[in-house]
């Protein structure tokens, strides 16, 4: 209160009131330049470690003061800039601020940063490794941005990149994907609404033969056609460690589809576990190949969209899976409670899906793999990759 006195602003209720807990969601509150620098006043001595300024127009000036506030906070650990205004000259803060924090292990940045604004951010990290997530989506980093974007991926902590939302195609994305192709720590890579293009799968198609690190990778809305995914295969063959590849919503047919899926069979020491192809009508002779891979290969899970090119016969009823699994616990005596907590180790009511999928799959209960996702779709329904039981 005092500090909003000094400076002349309407104190923020919200931050009255919840000035004990550890989350300061300040989002959406229209702060503007001095409602933040009397935040930065007050926040520089209080222990927090989520601050969420989302949409607040504080602008490079307001950058500034939260700069100096990190400086002497190192409580922080999670700052969300988004929808700031931040421009030319608040880019060169952020920098700043990352060469000289260490408690920051997250940040959002979607401002609509240029290329020339990448620069600020590839040349601090190439010197903070301490950031573990890094939100670059929605600003507009084009050809030179993404070769600043490929330096930035030579950082040794960073294990979550955001790009999606960025204009990364042609130069800019064979620029990136020549950091990806070294960079030995990211395991999270957004590359969604980018139009990457063919010529960007056949980067990140050459990335992925070298990296052996990175674990998901979005690609959907990227403009890729059936020989960009070829492209992607030649690199999926040598890889063992991607296990989720989205790529919806690109120029793909039945063709391109068939490509992943032998991939896959073809490959033994793949880890690819899901993929996502929903937009893409499949024919037989996909489901076919699909089903002989699987038998392979359990974990796999493509999202299709659909198998075109004949009249559908009126499905068989099937039964429901969580009834099956009602009826074998039943027979056996056991609770279901039983049944997850044999797989939760932890005890923490929570199970990842992929786990939930292979104890249903070594188990004797009679579930198919068609109900077996479904199942895992109704038990998930936001698709957060953990069944809460």
């Amino acid at each position: 209160l005092q500090a909003c006195k000094l400076v002349g602003v309407v104190p923020v209720s919200y931050f009255i009131r919840n000035i004990n807990s550890s989350t300061m969601t300040l989002s959406h509150h229209g702060l503007g330049p001095l409602g933040c620098k009397a935040l930065a006043i007050a926040l520089t001595d209080m222990n927090i470690n989520t601050l969420e300024l989302a949409d607040n127009h504080i602008q490079a000036e307001g950058a500034k003061y939260l700069v100096e506030m990190l400086r002497a906070n190192f409580t922080i650990q999670y700052l969300d800039l988004s929808n700031n205004q931040l421009l030319y000259v608040g880019a060169e803060y952020v920098g700043k601020m990352l060469l000289d924090n260490i408690s920051l292990k997250s940040l959002k940045l979607s401002n609509g940063f240029t290329d020339d604004d990448a620069k600020y951010f590839a040349d601090a990290l190439s010197i903070n490794s301490r950031i573990k997530e890094l939100d670059l989506s929605h600003n507009a980093f084009c050809g030179k941005g993404g070769e600043h974007l490929g330096q930035l991926l030579n950082n040794e902590g960073l294990e979550f990149l955001d790009l999606s939302w960025n204009h990364l195609r042609m130069k800019g994305a064979v620029a990136l994907c020549a950091g990806l192709k070294v960079n030995m720590m990211l395991k999270h890579l957004d590359l969604s609404w980018n139009g990457f293009g063919n010529e960007g799968a056949l980067s990140m198609g050459e990335a992925l033969k070298f990296n052996n690190t990175l674990v998901h990778l979005n690609l959907n809305n990227n403009r890729l056609t059936n020989e960009g995914v070829g492209m992607l295969c030649r690199g999926l063959e040598f890889n063992d460690t991607l296990r989720v590849l989205l790529l919806a919503y690109n120029s793909l047919t039945v063709e391109g589809a068939l490509a992943l899926v032998n991939v896959v069979k073809n490959t033994p020491k793949t880890a690819l576990e899901e993929i996502n192809i929903c937009n893409v009508l499949v024919n037989e002779s996909f489901v076919h190949l699909l089903d002989v891979t699987c038998q392979e290969h359990p974990s796999l899970e493509v999202q299709y969209g659909g198998v075109g090119g004949f009249i559908a016969k009126k499905p068989l009823k099937r039964v429901d899976p969580m009834k099956v699994i009602q009826d074998y616990l039943d027979q056996r005596k056991l609770r279901l409670w039983d049944f997850f907590r044999n797989i939760d180790k932890d005890g923490t009511m929570r199970v990842p899906t992929a786990d939930f999928r292979k104890a249903v799959q070594q188990s004797s209960i009679p579930l198919d793999r068609y109900q077996i996702e479904e199942l895992i779709q109704r038990l998930d329904r936001d698709r957060t990759g953990m069944v809460d039981y």
